[in-house]
């Protein structure tokens, strides 16, 4: 299993070490011990860049996947899951908003992203929405 993390930002920091044990975690839980997992902290800025190019809307968002199974080449190694990219500035906004610390929202962020890239989608429909939440609580009570 190989975590890489990458923080672009520099307002906002992050224990990365904590991050990355409690992604392999999260991969293990997912049967993924074999995969590799890219995770990416920017700013809002760098977010809303990447969610205008790729899903053409010009905001802000939280958090974006980009999985390794689509476009040209994809599914060559099915062990390489993709990437997970989360605005930390946004997380932080949001934990304030929830009560809780930015490391447990990074960790929310970071559980909906990896299960976009395992071909979950809460956006297709409501049973979906509800199966997609129902592993993310599944997960977050076992590293939270």
């Amino acid at each position: 299993m190989e975590v890489l993390i990458q923080n672009e930002q520099e307002t906002i920091r992050i224990d990365d070490d904590s991050i990355k044990q409690k992604t392999e975690k999260i991969l293990s839980d997912l049967s993924r011990e074999e995969s590799e997992l890219s995770i990416l902290f920017v700013s809002d800025k760098k977010i809303q860049k990447l969610n205008k190019e790729y899903r053409g809307i010009d905001r802000p968002t939280d958090v974006l996947s980009f999985s390794m199974e689509e476009g040209e080449g994809g599914g060559v190694n099915p062990w390489l899951l993709g990437d997970v990219i989360i605005s930390l500035e946004t997380a932080v906004r949001q934990a304030e908003e929830k009560g809780h610390s930015l490391e447990k929202e990074v960790l929310i962020l970071l559980v909906h992203g990896i299960l976009h890239l395992l071909g979950y989608d809460h956006e297709n429909s409501p049973e979906y929405a509800e199966v997609m939440e129902k592993k993310e609580k599944e997960i977050l009570k076992d590293i939270i």
